[in-house]
């Protein structure tokens, strides 16, 4: 599992699974966590007990229903539910999302009050999941902070027009996070796209988004490289 390289403060813990060390097989091979990629349920069920057990939880992480949108729970007084992101305060309590080449982004308050995860693809980074999540955690920007997780790199991620035009159309300034390969097809810097997000948002300290997910095909999932795959867990949660 991968610790966040971030000044976390006391009290907040993180992290962000691999795909090695669970039961499950084929393409799911072998720490899949997620129920809705075609994988046999019991295997998804015995590698989620196994994360448990890993990380002294006393209850399952809030699993999301993620739909690549903008929405985001507060779990505090909300249930786990349909939603791309979910922010909490009550210790214990596991926000979660699961990824395979979009990013996972973590966020905390330097306090250490307040946390949360988002599932931020190219549609929901489109759609301001991260400025929602950053409403949500109901602290001032400049006291969060961010780390970005395992996802696709700049130069393994072609999209098209479309895509690229989903961005671009709002805010011309976000062409330089789109390098031409061929005609009418870019390579997308989802980690750029993310920390211009969160920029905007008002967040500036902003760590991680050095990994690639396609490339590290025995460390990482990724649906672009090989679909159906597993999906790898980023999780944060409050200890004290």
């Amino acid at each position: 599992m991968i610790e966040p390289d971030w000044p976390a403060p006391p009290g907040i813990r993180a992290i962000s699974t691999e795909r090695a060390g669970g039961v499950s097989i084929g393409p799911y091979r072998s720490l899949n966590l997620a129920g809705h990629v075609g994988d046999e349920p019991g295997a998804v069920a015995a590698n989620r007990d196994a994360l448990v057990s890993s990380l002294n939880l006393t209850t399952q992480p809030c699993w999301l229903e993620q739909v690549h949108g903008p929405d985001v729970l507060d779990l505090d007084t909300e249930p786990p539910g349909r939603a791309d992101g979910a922010v909490a305060s009550t210790l214990g309590r596991v926000c979660v999302v699961l990824t395979a080449d979009c990013v996972p982004v973590l966020l905390a308050a330097r306090d250490g009050t307040r946390v949360g995860a988002a599932h931020a693809g190219w549609r929901g980074l489109a759609a301001g999941v991260l400025p929602a999540a950053v409403a949500r955690m109901g602290t001032s920007p400049a006291q969060l902070q961010a780390w970005l997780g395992p996802a696709i790199g700049p130069t393994s991620y072609e999209v098209d027009a479309d895509v690229r035009d989903a961005f671009v159309g709002s805010d011309p300034g976000l062409a330089a996070r789109f390098a031409p390969t061929r005609p009418g097809h870019w390579h997308a810097d989802l980690y750029g796209l993310a920390r211009a997000s969160l920029a905007q948002a008002g967040i500036e300290a902003v760590y991680g988004g050095n990994f690639c997910t396609f490339a590290e095909s025995e460390r990482f999932f990724s649906h672009r490289r090989e679909a159906p795959c597993g999906r790898m867990a980023t999780l944060i949660w409050r200890t004290a």
